[in-house]
């Protein structure tokens, strides 16, 4: 796989370790995108175990189930177990939205909404041929920022489950960027108003490129330094 914008040459144990390092901001970026205001302090606290006043027992728990699947899904590169398949997003969704979506671990048996867009998702019958046509249309994407996000849009848009499709999306495109040894993409909660706007917007055309766009301008520019730091002689360019 190649990166074909920033020009990063892949480099697993680097690009987990960068993603590791920054497990609380992701979980604590993920949790205010979903409307809960847990500080990045708040979060460090719950991810040692310790849980914190003022917030709802359910908020708490949404944050530790984020840690949890992203420590799984760690397991899973390391041991190289990691696939786009049904069986592996199931499993990251029955950690992730336990006790918060209607049922986790399985695809939605019945329709949904979105709310904010007429955009009507597909048919609960529909969903296991939507997803094998995801898997395989991704590997004709030949870079592999384009393929990750692909599926993280594709799967907000088929709504596979009753909730957390979105965290779903990118729980995928970020392991699909950590098994080929790229960087972790991060979607800060301060951007996000432009986030909501670009996704409602997504949902009624389709369109997935100003999404891809935005989503690309969120990969911090201090990892992509870091990735790209030499390794003695004869290491990795600083330069494209």
């Amino acid at each position: 796989m190649l990166d074909s914008h920033w020009h990063i040459r892949p480099n697993r144990p680097r690009a987990i370790m960068l993603a590791k390092r920054q497990l609380a901001e992701l979980v604590c970026d993920a949790v205010n995108l979903e409307g809960i205001n847990l500080t990045l302090p708040e979060i460090q606290t719950l991810l040692d175990g310790i849980t914190v006043g003022g917030h709802r027992l359910s908020d708490q728990q949404m944050a530790v189930n984020q840690a949890r699947a992203w420590r799984t899904l760690f397991a899973w590169i390391a041991q190289d177990a990691f696939a786009v398949d049904i069986d592996r997003v199931c499993a990251l969704h029955a950690l992730a939205a336990q006790e918060e979506a209607l049922d986790w671990g399985r695809f939605r048996a019945s329709g949904v909404t979105i709310a904010g867009t007429d955009y009507q998702p597909p048919p609960a019958s529909a969903l296991p041929a939507l997803f094998a046509r995801m898997a395989a249309e991704m590997e004709g994407i030949p870079d592999i920022y384009d393929r990750a996000i692909f599926v993280f849009l594709t799967m907000s848009r088929c709504q596979f489950f009753y909730d957390a499709n979105k965290r779903m999306g990118r729980f995928m495109m970020n392991g699909i960027l950590l098994q080929h040894g790229f960087p972790a993409i991060n979607l800060p909660a301060r951007r996000q108003l432009e986030f909501n706007q670009l996704m409602l917007d997504f949902y009624r055309s389709g369109d997935q490129q100003p999404m891809n766009t935005f989503v690309r301008s969120c990969l911090d520019q201090r990892v992509i330094a870091i990735m790209r730091e030499e390794e003695g002689a004869g290491g990795y360019p600083t330069t494209p």
